[in-house]
């Protein structure tokens, strides 16, 4: 949630932190701020409510000069959007400038002692608290910004990313983490900011990922600085960021969500790579190569995400359980971290994120750690959180995504179990070789197959028209397709704003059907797969009671065509990848609907790509 950027060097600080925003404006676009040190040597703050082009508006007529300077894009967590608590914060006397990614738990406690002493405070956010603390110990102790951060952090409980600048010291940019990521980008004698290295590859491709508890000093002329919150200088770990500029772009979509839609194709062929070599009938995980033995030794597999993230899990725990023979738990991260789940050391958990940076999930992860199981970690963006803090795993490698609802992640992450699933098959000896080779050779294939169901957009979209007036949906799949059902109805969810539910087709009769009408459209997946004489009599449930059906089917179904109100025909693959395919009509149903009901696509309101807080 919320994005920051910050600069200091020889350049125009303005134009860049504005970039910077609209890169990050996908984790979110409640409001917006920017606080820049003059070239006059004040300290000016500017803010709007709204997206990134309402703050670029306001700033106009304002004075933007200055060469250092921290913005943010905001979305609410305390204090309604607006103006007022958008970030940056000043402090009391307006010698500082804060802007901060997380939630301070005990800002209620910290204010009310600061109120106590005199503090006046003028917005309703826990950022605000943070800022006025750091004032308060600098004034009272007499000590320096870093100093003081350090003795406030220390008292503070929660996650916080956080960038501070004193308009007395129009050098230097003081920036800290914990739980919430921030990354500091090295240039010619200028430095970046950014809640992730989007803001930042334009520029340079060499960053440094803060750790949990590190502060950044980023002073002009000298060498970045870490230390801990304890003071302990810490060693930098630069690494190189491989990102494409173009990857950041829309590229001459209308939106990026139907951009990363069309990029699947690509995408997996990348995830892929080096991994599937379908002329040797082989998959290759490096993760199941260096740690064998941690993952043919282990009695149960527990998949912790969130979201699309959990969805994807949903799917990878058939595919282990069929082809590897191991039991699997999927678990929502955030009931996991909280209920004293019984985790051993011959459990092995496994962590999805697309962002790499889910608060709810890495914390999964450290509960996983403290019990001793062993970790892998599934995620998008490389040196993210959950990557460090896993003893292994496999990165989906399919470029940034920037719209906030996923769709290349997704298939990313099912492809990538797929893979795993199949690597330890094989390893454990529970897959014929038959099988095997059938599914690798299967799995090669897909991309050139999402490219076929890709052609049907234009079908899609003229379908989409007729179900604008929709106000709830009904998706249905088995097996494989249930997961499916889910994804579709949340992707409807996100961006049309139409209420819409996933259920299994067989349990339909148990509740669900009592609120199919003339009025409720039913999505089915209904592929020519072992369940489909099942699924068959499901969707002649729905017709009975005048409900409007739309089948996703195999390719050449002359059945279901007959009952159905519309069809929309998938090529032919085998049951346990049907989920690649079968996604991606109901992602293009999804944006269609949206777009038809003049919805921003990219930005659903009230939600944001990254949830770094609970």
């Amino acid at each position: 949630m919320c994005g920051i950027v910050g600069y200091i060097g020889h350049q125009d600080a303005f134009p860049i932190l504005i970039k910077g925003l609209r890169r990050l404006e996908y984790r979110g676009y409640d409001s917006a701020g920017v606080a820049l040190i003059n070239d006059d040597g004040n300290l000016n703050v500017c803010k709007a409510k709204g997206k990134v082009d309402n703050l670029v508006e306001y700033c106009s007529d304002k004075n933007v000069s200055g060469t250092i300077g921290i913005a943010h894009t905001r979305w609410a967590t305390h204090g309604e959007p607006s103006a007022v608590n958008a970030h940056p914060h000043y402090s009391e006397s307006k010698n500082l400038a804060i802007i901060h990614n997380g939630i301070i738990e005990n800002y209620a406690d910290l204010k009310e002692k600061l109120k106590a002493k005199g503090v006046q405070f003028r917005s309703d956010t826990d950022t605000e608290v943070l800022v006025q603390l750091v004032e308060y110990i600098m004034e009272k102790k007499e000590l320096d910004l870093l100093t003081a951060v350090q003795v406030a952090l220390y008292q503070v409980i929660g996650a916080y990313a956080i960038a501070i600048i004193d308009k007395r010291d129009p050098d230097q940019i003081i920036a800290a983490r914990k739980q919430s990521p921030l990354v500091v980008g090295i240039g010619e004698d200028e430095f970046f900011l950014g809640s992730d290295a989007t803001p930042i590859v334009e520029y340079t491709d060499k960053v440094v990922y803060l750790e949990d508890g590190n502060i950044a000093v980023i002073r002009r002329g000298e060498d970045l600085k870490v230390v801990s919150i304890l003071g302990e200088e810490q060693e930098l770990a630069v690494k190189k960021v491989d990102i494409n500029l173009g990857q950041l772009e829309k590229g001459g979509f209308p939106h990026f969500m139907l951009k990363e839609i069309f990029e699947q194709p690509d995408c997996l062929t990348n995830c892929m790579r080096g991994r599937v070599n379908v002329d040797t009938d082989n998959v290759v995980l490096s993760a199941v190569i260096d740690y064998k033995r941690q993952l043919l030794s282990a009695r149960r597999f527990i998949i912790v995400a969130c979201g699309t993230s959990w969805h994807a899990g949903l799917i990878g725990k058939q595919m282990i359980e069929q082809l590897c023979r191991i039991p699997v738990e999927v678990e929502y991260a955030s009931e996991f971290r909280y209920r004293h789940p019984v985790i051993t050391k011959e459990d092995v958990v496994i962590a999805i994120s697309q962002s790499g940076e889910t608060a709810d999930t890495l914390a999964a992860v450290q509960l996983a750690k403290e019990a001793g199981a062993f970790i892998y970690g599934i995620c998008n963006a490389i040196g993210s959180s959950i990557p460090r803090a896993t003893d292994t795993g496999s990165y989906i490698h399919v470029g940034p995504e920037i719209g906030v609802a996923s769709t290349k992640a997704f298939t990313g992450q099912v492809t990538v179990l797929t893979m795993l699933a199949l690597a330890l098959a094989k390893e454990k000896g529970t897959i014929s070789n038959e099988d095997y080779m059938h599914i690798v050779k299967e799995l090669h294939e897909i991309p050139a197959k999402i490219k076929e169901v890709l052609r049907l957009n234009d079908r899609i979209a003229d379908l989409s028209r007729t179900f604008t007036y929709a106000r709830n949906f009904l998706y249905l799949g088995r097996g494989f397709s249930y997961p499916v059902a889910l994804e579709g109805a949340l992707k409807l969810k996100e961006i049309s704003y139409i209420h819409a539910e996933g259920y299994p087709a067989a349990e339909m009769k148990h509740g669900p059907i009592a609120l199919i009408d003339s009025d409720m459209p039913v999505v089915v997946i209904a592929t020519h797969n072992a369940m489909y004489e099942k699924v068959i009599s499901n969707i002649q449930e729905v017709k009975a009671r005048k409900g409007k059906v739309i089948a996703i089917v195999s390719e050449g179904d002359d059945t279901i065509s007959h009952i159905a109100d519309e069809v929309i025909e998938l090529p032919d693959t085998i049951e346990c990848l049907e989920p690649l395919l079968a996604t991606i009509p109901l992602q293009m149903l999804a944006y269609h609907v949206a777009v038809c009901k003049g919805l921003n696509v990219d930005q659903p309101r009230n939600l944001a790509k990254s949830v770094t807080v609970e």
